[in-house]
């Protein structure tokens, strides 16, 4: 397991949900011939040949590919929230302290959980809050088979969980999208444009 995992972003638009399956299939597409898109019981989005995962928030679309799986991705825009009473619920202790250390904390943690469910396929079901995350990216300890590594991006958290064995992360961007600081991820990331 490992390899390349391919990362798109995108302005959100109006609809953000058809705006992330559209980027999806655009991705699937220069991965593998002919990407047919469905979704499993549970509304989680399926390309045969791929593992894919998707996030959206009110202003960016996200979509991970690769062809080595299992993965999942998450985002959140940085914004002033009050989630110390959501935290102190579910985070471990350790994660509470790492998290009061960092003005982003809490949305790396969430992120990290989010994505970490997604590539399970099981979201934050069956304890997905109170699994522990590795403080700042790494392999999580409940999940040996899976890291978290973040993607740099302006104005947003974007979690990425996916095989230990992961070497590169390929950032595609829209040309009216905001460049990616390389500098915050031991992984190599390769930033090309759309």
């Amino acid at each position: 397991m490992g390899g390349s995992v391919h990362v798109w972003l995108a302005p959100a638009g109006a609809e953000p949900r058809a705006a992330a399956h559209e980027l999806l299939l655009e991705l699937a597409g220069t991965l593998i011939p002919d990407p047919q898109l469905s979704h499993d019981e549970s509304g989680r989005p399926e390309v045969p040949g791929l593992a894919v995962s998707i996030s959206h928030t009110h202003h960016l679309v996200v979509v991970a590919a690769s062809t080595d799986g299992p993965i999942g991705v998450d985002l959140e825009e940085v914004q002033p929230r009050q989630m110390q009473e959501l935290a102190d619920r579910w985070f471990a202790p350790e994660e509470l302290a790492w998290m009061s250390t960092r003005p982003d904390g809490f949305l790396r943690l969430w992120t990290a959980k989010e994505a970490v469910g997604k590539a399970l396929g099981r979201g934050l079901r069956g304890s997905g809050l109170r699994r522990v995350m590795p403080l700042g990216g790494g392999v999580v300890e409940s999940e040996p088979e899976l890291l978290v590594t973040y993607v740099p991006w302006p104005g947003a958290v974007l979690a990425l969980a996916a095989p230990v064995g992961l070497t590169e992360i390929v950032v595609h961007q829209e040309t009216a999208l905001r460049s990616v600081d390389k500098s915050r991820t031991s992984l190599p990331v390769v930033v090309r444009g759309n």
